[in-house]
């Protein structure tokens, strides 16, 4: 069983910085995308920041200048620093891995969330 355990994050003042860790328990066939996703209170859960297999980043609109991401070259660990934070990034951060476990068979992966807040 594939678990993603998530650290760093908690509470910090408006304009401060946090940083996240996710670390996956194994390692997989064939990595699809690492990144990161946050749920506010009342709204849907939105993409912050994603890179896949070759690199390549997506970000969030609201995020984009702001947040960094970022996977080490085994591909097991992904990081997001968050600088110039503002109340509205308030909420709960999840880690999510898309990844092949076997040739032909994918799935997607998500950690337990870790709940940031950022005061005004």
């Amino acid at each position: 069983q594939v678990h993603l355990v998530e650290s760093g994050g908690g509470l910090v003042q408006a304009g401060g910085s946090l940083r996240l860790s996710c670390a996956a328990s194994q390692t997989f066939y064939a990595i699809i995308a690492m990144g990161w996703y946050r749920q506010a209170p009342g709204k849907e859960r939105e993409l912050v920041a994603t890179v896949n297999r070759g690199g390549g980043i997506n970000y969030g609109e609201s995020v984009k200048g702001r947040f960094t991401v970022a996977r080490d070259s085994a591909l097991t660990t992904v990081s997001l620093q968050m600088n110039s934070l503002r109340p509205e990034d308030t909420g709960v951060y999840y880690c999510n891995v898309r990844a092949y476990t076997t040739m032909t068979a994918h799935d997607s992966y998500w950690g337990q969330g870790t709940q940031d807040t950022v005061s005004s």
